[in-house]
């Protein structure tokens, strides 16, 4: 049966925020969006779109996105050379982007912004993502996760054990080890893919009655690093501007 849709007429929802929240097929009209800050990362996926005033600014958006990001647009490159071109410009931007959080004042690494995940939070879960969409969807390994990669919110609700990760946070450190060892297994992977490896069946690892192949799950991975890239980024400038929330020890 399904969801009986919400309807709010009249209501006054300023300030108010939403998290993980499903707004898909949602119609406003008359509504007052001075000021409001949108995060969609599946925007314009499989054709979608969001119509303001009539206009589908997704593509908009999209394009916007590739001009502020160099490298990005190529997330979705189809063969094995522009698979590896496509990898080779994303870490050169985290290597940018990593150097830019080392030289913020200390402790900028471990800071929280309105509740995310710190920038040190942020590699860690890039790990987990490596973990799950190459070693066990694509490599089919049997213990796929490093315990220092962090999960994200649904990860315990789909049925997996939280216990496979540490329960401590890493330092700095050993972020940056781990990390670059799951940077080096995406680039070590992409050296010998041959179009035919692409081409190969894999199950989807969160609904393996659902079909992917190792191309997709390699732009997966793509889709994760630039979107997680794109929040580290925003949340670094926050920092640097000191609105940054208490670091957590």
């Amino acid at each position: 049966m399904p969801p009986e849709t919400a309807t709010f007429v009249d209501r006054d929802l300023s300030g108010a925020r939403f998290v993980r929240v499903d707004l898909s097929g949602a119609v406003m009209r008359a509504v007052d969006l001075q000021d409001a800050d949108l995060d969609a990362p599946w925007l314009g996926e499989d054709g979608g779109s969001l119509v303001v005033n009539g206009v589908d600014v997704a593509p908009l958006v999209e394009a916007a996105l590739d001009a502020r990001f160099p490298g990005r647009g190529l997330r979705r490159a189809a063969d094995p050379e522009g698979l590896r071109t496509a990898w080779a410009a994303l870490e050169r931007t985290w290597e940018a982007t990593v150097r830019r959080a080392e030289e913020m004042r200390p402790g900028a690494v471990d800071a929280s912004v309105d509740g995310e995940w710190s920038f040190a939070q942020t590699l860690r879960h890039l790990v987990m993502a490596t973990d799950t969409w190459l070693g066990r969807a694509v490599l089919g390994l049997g213990e796929p996760y490093d315990p220092r990669g962090l999960p994200n919110a649904e990860y315990a609700t789909d049925g997996h054990d939280p216990a496979v990760f540490s329960v401590t946070d890493p330092g700095w450190a050993e972020v940056l080890q781990v990390r670059a060892g799951r940077v080096g297994m995406v680039r070590d992977f992409l050296r010998d893919v041959t179009p035919e490896v692409l081409d190969e069946p894999r199950g989807n690892p969160w609904a393996p009655q659902h079909a992917e192949t190792v191309r997709s799950c390699l732009h997966v991975i793509l889709n994760e690093e630039w979107e997680h890239h794109r929040y580290a980024v925003r949340d670094l400038d926050a920092v640097a501007a000191g609105v940054d929330e208490e670091v957590e020890t």
